[in-house]
């Protein structure tokens, strides 16, 4: 099951896809923007969230069940925007969905490229987390502290944690993306061109979209067209709302 926040209820649908570690919480802000505009849905991927478990989490696989989704929610066509390794699961499901289903696609700060693994450490943390049930969100922190040095990063994967009787607990299959991070690094698979109209939107302080890249991206998405957000990183939507949302609004109205 694919579990979803909706914002607004006029407009044309918008699909929101979130990254790693991440849930459809972290778009709250910028959702509530877009939703005068589009109605919105902030959708938890397999593993995170709310959302179910998927061992062997691929890029088909997670694209798959956002649209049977999708499909079962009658959401016939739709924008859609994904952020880091939500942008790939987007770019996957642009090239899997039915013709017209997805008419204008956003990717957030990532390529259709392979990436080398940097998470390894962070997993190790959660994993310990998971393993000892914190009794505080202090606890977990302390805990998170051991494996990630930078407090930003851990406020932001300790969003996750939920409480319940037994102690604090992550909303995240941590097991199954540790599993599947081999996978999660890889491009996704995209046999021909994808002709929708796709604007990639690149962080000036980020590394996850380099010059290089640029001829994968047209390789896979020809009719794609690239903005930069000066002073932002990979977090760019957060650290730079007001000018990220501006260009979301105006690529796709």
């Amino acid at each position: 099951m694919i579990h979803a926040k909706q914002y607004g209820s006029s407009g044309p649908n918008l699909i929101v896809i979130h990254g790693l570690f991440g849930n459809a919480d972290n778009w709250h802000s910028i959702a509530q923007s877009l939703a005068e505009h589009f109605t919105v849905y902030c959708i938890d991927l397999p593993n995170h969230g709310k959302s179910d478990g998927m061992p062997d989490a691929s890029y088909p696989k997670m694209a798959e069940a956002i649209l049977n989704w999708a499909e079962l929610n009658k959401i016939d066509s739709f924008y859609l925007l994904g952020h880091s390794m939500g942008g790939k699961v987007a770019m996957q499901m642009a090239a899997m969905a039915t013709a017209g289903q997805i008419e204008k696609l956003i990717v957030v700060d990532i390529a259709p490229v392979d990436y080398q693994p940097s998470h390894t450490r962070i997993l190790e943390g959660l994993k310990a987390i998971d393993e000892s049930l914190p009794s505080s969100r202090k606890e977990a922190d302390a805990l998170l502290s051991k494996y990630e040095s930078n407090l930003a990063v851990r406020q932001f994967l300790l969003k996750n944690l939920a409480r319940s009787k037994e102690g604090f607990k992550l909303e995240l299959s941590v097991n199954n993306i540790a599993d599947s991070y081999s996978t999660i690094l890889k491009k996704p698979v995209i046999k021909s061109a994808v002709s929708i109209p796709t604007l990639f939107i690149k962080g000036e302080n980020s590394d996850y979209i380099l010059a290089e890249y640029q001829e994968a991206i047209l390789a896979f998405f020809p009719n794609a067209s690239f903005k930069i957000i000066s002073g932002a990183g990979h977090w760019l939507h957060a650290e730079k709302p007001l000018p990220f949302t501006s260009l979301v609004k105006r690529f796709l109205q």
